[in-house]
């Protein structure tokens, strides 16, 4: 056998197919064996691999034990001269395996080898080639110096940028998305280090490598695509704190007391640093929209109240202090919380929701007005002012947003969803078919039979997406038109057997796709929009039945802990009824759920998921209230 092929999957099935089906393309003229271990999906991979694909071997874990176990498991059933390790979320290309088996055979020395990576918009990942993590490389990585002078031999070895993507390089770390190596090697050097659950393995087996006397090599020249790089979840400050870790455990093991003591310093530096820079970044991407509106609107009123005062009222100080500084914010904290409620803040932006919340909030605003002692009735004129100032200003900045990203002005963002299909007839008609009945939206605007027309005709059409149809193209021509037409396109592929469009628009996205079984409506965002005002309505629906409640629910005590928790958003009032199912958008936990009151139906797991599945695909606040009235005694339990 000339090369094993071990996959680690946990819940991307859709990934997983488009993977083994490149994969089996890939093995055509190679003697290879595929080796799968599946660590305890719940979204049905097994079952997919069973029926697809039976000539791999699959390892079905009872448990998730981590990345290396279950790689550790594969690698010990492998019989082939070369080991690959290969991520689930990756297409390789058909001449991948054997320009990389000829250029290990050719190359004696060679432990091990990585590829050029790109993500799903055929950006380079530059955890293609790496350094090791030194005390120095780690410290100019956390503090952001690698950022800042990319091309630095100083400053950037951990990824190594002033190394040429294009050339073969000695390298000393591979990325385990893609690491193919001599089985001679792991002989000497063991198998993975299982201390790393997730991250920090492939840097540990890099330099175990090397210090077997083997070198490890950056090869360009076949490319894969890596769906979600090495930046899935980085937004979270989890992952500031896995990945970290992973290096702390590197350092310990491998350096000296006062390396490992320095570098474990910079670590807990870096855990702080990064996850603070991590928490303001989420926090600025959620609200950034909300904060330039209240900033413009602000300004525009106090332009407006200074106009007035001079030209109208001939007054410099015609309007107080408490007008601008307590009445104002909250005209603009109505606006918004209207428009917000309106879905203004949705995309793709709609005139329609700003124009409608803007004058939502300005008929509550009149409507408070009109109840006022005088002495707070500054001036209608300035709330209505002050809501067209308000209204053109949220156009304007979701207009520039469109400019800016799409080079529009359509603030509606209809091309967003311009898409054109690459393929045989019926393989493009059998797409656009899939395509609306799984509620995507797009516009088909061509069928294209040939990649030669492709960028020209996206060009033409101003277009915003591909979707290849993976029947008559090659995957390496596939990946060539991808980064050829570049990151200005999103891309999916649609394999010829499969019902879902697989993609991501970023390495740092855990990757997207349309399908029938991901068409919830719960995911929209003015559901969970209503999800949540629904469980602060009826928080405070509660408050004057608060004596009541004492003695019409069971536990009293634990109802006001169950309350606390729902107004502040780490519950929701009704949840899931089963185990966490990756396939489901997550929502809060549930002081009840979708099958309270129903237990004493001895229900199956089976029946609890397809319940779950039924309320996130057909979700509606009526739901929630009626599960809730009906286990009103249980809201304590």
């Amino acid at each position: 056998m000339k090369l094993s092929i071990i996959i680690v999957n946990y819940n991307v099935k859709y990934f997983l197919e488009l993977c083994l089906l490149s994969v089996k393309r890939a093995v055509e003229n190679v003697q290879a064996e595929v080796i799968l271990v599946d660590n305890d999906s719940s979204d049905g991979s097994e079952e997919m691999v069973r029926q697809k694909f039976p000539w791999v071997k699959l390892i079905a874990n009872t448990s998730n034990d981590g990345f290396s176990k279950a790689n550790n498991e594969g690698i010990k059933m492998a019989t082939g001269e070369y080991v690959l390790l290969l991520n689930p979320d990756t297409v390789v290309a058909e001449d991948t395996f054997e320009k990389c088996i000829a250029f290990m055979d050719n190359h004696s020395d060679a432990g091990a080898l990585g590829v050029h990576m790109v993500d799903g918009r055929g950006n380079f990942l530059p955890e293609s080639k790496r350094g090791l993590p030194t005390p120095a490389v780690a410290f100019y990585k956390t503090f952001g110096l690698s950022a800042l002078f990319p091309k630095s031999k100083v400053f950037d070895r951990y990824h190594l940028g002033f190394l040429s993507e294009n050339e073969v390089n000695e390298v000393e770390v591979l990325s385990g998305a893609f690491m193919l190596m001599r089985k001679k090697a792991l002989d000497v050097t063991g198998l993975l280090d299982e201390t790393f659950f997730m991250y920090g393995e492939d840097i540990d087996m890099s330099y175990r490598i090397v210090k077997a006397g083997y070198k490890n090599y950056y090869f360009p020249e076949t490319t894969i695509i890596h769906y979600k790089g090495e930046s899935t979840k980085k937004g979270s400050v989890n992952y500031v704190k896995v990945f970290y870790n992973a290096m702390l455990i590197f350092a310990r093991k491998h350096y000296s007391a006062n390396q490992s003591g320095l570098f474990s310093l910079l670590i807990k530096l870096a855990i702080f640093f990064r996850g603070l820079l991590t928490i303001l970044a989420s926090l600025f991407s959620s609200s950034y929209l909300f904060i330039v509106d209240s900033l413009l609107s602000f300004a525009g009123i106090y332009f407006i109240k200074t106009y007035w005062e001079n030209m109208i009222k001939y007054s410099e100080h015609y309007y107080p202090n408490e007008f601008l500084f307590i009445v104002v914010p909250i005209y603009i904290f109505f606006w918004i919380v209207a428009t917000f409620i309106s879905g203004g803040y949705d995309k793709p932006y709609r005139i329609s929701d700003i124009l409608r919340g803007v004058l939502t909030g300005t008929l509550v605003i009149a409507a408070i007005y009109a109840f006022l002692p005088e002495t707070w009735r500054f001036s209608r004129a300035m709330i209505l002012l002050g809501a067209g100032w308000t209204a053109f200003e949220m156009l304007l900045t979701r207009a520039s947003y469109q400019l800016i990203k799409y080079q529009s002005f359509s603030i509606e963002g209809e091309d967003e969803k311009r898409t054109l299909i690459a393929g045989e007839a019926d393989e493009c008609a059998r797409a656009e078919k899939l395509l609306h009945a799984a509620g995507a939206g797009n516009e088909v605007v061509s069928f294209v039979p040939d990649m030669k027309q492709l960028a020209t005709l996206s060009r033409v059409y101003e277009t915003k997406e591909i979707i290849f149809c993976t029947r008559q193209f090659r995957f390496s021509e596939i990946i060539q038109e991808i980064i050829t037409c570049g990151n200005r396109l999103s891309y999916k592929m649609l394999s010829a057997d499969s019902e879902a469009f697989v993609g991501s628009d970023s390495k740092n996205t855990a990757g997207d796709l349309y399908s029938f079984d991901h068409l919830f409506t719960i995911n929209e965002p003015a559901n969970r929009r209503k999800k949540r005002l629904f469980d602060i309505g009826i928080c405070i629906a509660f408050i004057p039945l608060l004596p009541a409640n004492i003695f019409l629910i069971k536990d009293a005590g634990h109802f006001i802990s169950n309350w606390i928790s729902v107004f502040t958003g780490k519950k929701t009032w009704v949840g899931y009824a089963g185990q966490r199912n990756l396939q489901l958008p997550p929502i809060s936990e549930g002081v009840i759920n979708v099958a309270s009151g129903m237990l004493n139906m001895k229900l199956e797991a089976e029946v609890i998921s397809k319940m779950d599945m039924l309320y996130a695909r057909h979700y509606r606040v009526k739901k929630d209230l009626k599960i809730l009235l009906r286990n009103y005694k249980n809201l304590g339990a």
